[in-house]
């Protein structure tokens, strides 16, 4: 019952299927953004207090009972069981979790508890999203990369070698010159349609 991470032949650490954590990431995200924006656009912040509380208690599950009895993580591996795992060590997934279950605790506290409303929430509840999100669409955990600066023996088995800075990239890793005029052409784009308008007014206006 009371357990983190499971052991698997051939792995010197205890570890859990990434394509099951990144689909469980996923599924947070997913209702925590869908909260978020409902109480900034409506002003009606009850859907952000359920999912706060929903947040807490699934991480409160990963970090002091066992990750694979958490909501989040049951749907994720049901989602992906039919995919090959791909294993990643448990031990840094501790830290990851660790963050996200104090950030969850900020947010309880401010949130549910004392209704707060301000930039402070706003900043914590936006910091959550970005670390699932980071999670979930790049396999970027930040708080493994936390736990390589109080061990001394570095993070083991992360996605895709992450954790290994001195490996090469292979010829299909890069970008060449068309795809960065690309893309810088097509962020140019976006930010004028985004704030040209408020360009054109403060350079034509100032008379």
């Amino acid at each position: 019952m009371f357990a983190f991470g499971d052991k698997v032949e051939g792995y010197d650490v205890l570890v859990f299927n990434e394509r099951e954590v990144r689909a469980a990431a996923g599924i947070v995200f997913l209702f925590a953004f869908m909260a978020f924006m409902n109480g900034f656009l409506t002003g009606n912040n009850e859907p952000t207090k359920w999912m706060v509380s929903v947040f807490l208690f699934d991480f409160f599950i990963r970090i002091f009972l066992n990750p694979k009895y958490a909501p989040s993580m049951v749907v994720g591996r049901w989602m992906v069981n039919n995919q090959t795992p791909e294993y990643v060590g448990a031990p840094q997934k501790r830290w990851a979790w660790a963050l996200g279950f104090i950030l969850a605790t900020v947010m309880f506290y401010l949130v549910v508890l004392n209704n707060v409303r301000g930039p402070v929430n706003i900043l914590v509840c936006a910091s959550c999203l970005g670390l699932l999100f980071f999670e979930a669409v790049f396999g970027i955990c930040v708080g493994c990369k936390i736990y390589n600066l109080f061990h001394k023996r570095e993070a083991q088995y992360c996605p895709g070698e992450s954790c290994d800075l001195s490996k090469r990239r292979v010829p299909i890793q890069n970008l060449n010159l068309g795809q960065k005029t690309i893309f810088t052409l097509s962020a140019l784009l976006l930010f004028y349609l985004a704030f040209g308008g408020i360009i054109e007014f403060f350079i034509f206006n100032q008379s």
